[in-house]
């Protein structure tokens, strides 16, 4: 007789790495606070991780005339050698960085490049170091191919940078990699290239430990930062290092769905079995569009990062104003992450105390109707982080919501 608890044979039943995660905790806010939207709700979503430019007419110019071409069949497993040579050339002219053909990856999107990577690499028990505030899916990435993530907290005070101090203790001989992410989803921090010489300096030592460096918001750099990778600061790491980037925030292609990355040929080919077995290889339509993007004009990258700046200077300053929050101005990508604790332990109209950054935007969502997204999402608390890629006028009337709400509490 089967014990009561135990699932009938029809019942499904998730693996036990898939049933310990959950659907990203942006994607959910997101959800909701459309649905809330769909049904009259007057609602500004400020979660989404994406420009809100459109993708520049040569490049879907590009797209079209692949296909009238018949270029729709399928490619070389991880990317046209057209494209590979293009990304070389990009990696060389931007980065002075030297990648042959056989050292690039192409992907559908920078997260299966990271998949790729970490499904060829890890073994159970193997410890990845994720400094936080992290992007999302480095942890649940991490915890579905059965390594164990290694939180490392990124302070306030020293620019949610990585302390190397901090660093040099995470690191044991189980370490495999350490993700590092400039300029930073969520946080906006970048390191330059001084910035990262201690991180690297502490990386040299310890030469089990491999380096995957997400640079995806490369192009969304302020201030007149330069912007600096880890294999070009430090080339001796290059050989156990991952460039990753793709077209997806630079050129507005989002949904194009093209990753890519740069590292040795052995990594490179062990993530190209991976990608055999699921994907096989990206959109042939995209990459023709990744082509150019890459190989095109590249002047829109300043236009649009200009923007984002004015409208990172409007958001940090209105943050600022508000009595209980507090923003640091972020160096690139297009999100603001403030401190909301000076409201943490007051208390609503309706009579809630607001106990963590996740109670707060719960509170603004259902109070203003403005979704954020709480630190703690991003293994940081208490912060909550907007994404500034949305119209100036739509920054304005969230930030006044923001204000009314703030002042509302007691």
């Amino acid at each position: 007789m089967a014990h009561p608890s135990s699932p009938s044979p029809s019942e499904f039943r998730p693996s036990v790495r898939v049933g310990a995660l959950g659907v990203s905790e942006i994607l959910q806010i997101g959800a909701r606070a459309a649905e809330m939207k769909r049904q009259g709700g007057n609602i500004i979503i400020l979660g989404a991780g994406e420009p809100d430019f459109d993708t520049p007419e040569p490049i879907k110019a590009a797209a079209a005339q692949a296909m009238r071409r018949g270029d729709t069949k399928y490619t070389a497993l991880d990317g046209t050698p057209a494209l590979k040579a293009a990304i070389a050339a990009k990696f060389q002219r931007d980065n002075g960085l030297t990648y042959e053909t056989s050292e690039i990856t192409v992907s559908t999107g920078a997260k299966q490049v990271l998949f790729n990577a970490l499904m060829a690499t890890l073994d159970p028990g193997d410890e990845v170091i994720i400094p936080t505030p992290y992007w999302v899916s480095y942890l649940d990435i991490v915890q579905i191919l059965g390594g164990v993530p290694v939180l490392v907290p990124c302070r306030e005070e020293n620019g949610f940078r990585l302390d190397p101090q901090d660093l040099e203790k995470a690191i044991t001989a189980k370490t495999r990699w350490i993700i590092l992410n400039s300029p930073s989803n969520p946080s906006g921090a970048a390191y330059s290239a001084e910035q990262y010489r201690p991180v690297l300096d502490v990386l040299l030592r310890h030469p089990q430990v491999w380096i995957m460096a997400d640079d995806m918001y490369e192009h969304i750099l302020y201030d007149g930062m330069t912007f600096a990778s880890p294999a070009q600061v430090e080339p001796a790491l290059k050989s156990r290092t991952l460039t990753v980037n793709g077209v997806s925030k630079a050129y507005a292609m989002t949904g194009w769905r093209i990753g890519y990355a740069g590292g040795p040929t052995a990594l490179i080919k062990a993530m190209a079995v991976v990608q055999s077995q699921t994907t096989s290889c990206p959109s042939s339509i995209s990459q023709a569009a990744a082509l150019e993007a890459l190989n095109g004009d590249q002047s829109v990258l300043a236009e649009r990062c200009r923007s984002f700046q004015e409208r990172r200077d409007m958001v940090v300053s209105g943050l600022n104003a508000i009595p209980g929050l507090t923003c640091q101005t972020p160096e690139g990508a297009f999100y603001t992450f403030a401190n909301c604790a000076g409201v943490i332990g007051k208390t609503t109209p309706d009579g809630a105390v607001i106990t963590d950054d996740r109670e707060f935007c719960n509170y603004l969502l259902a109070a203003v109707g403005v979704a954020v997204v709480p630190g703690s999402a991003f293994g940081l608390a208490p912060y909550f982080r907007i994404s500034y890629a949305t119209s100036m006028a739509e920054l304005r009337d969230a930030l006044a919501r923001i204000s009314r709400a703030v002042a509302a509490l007691s």
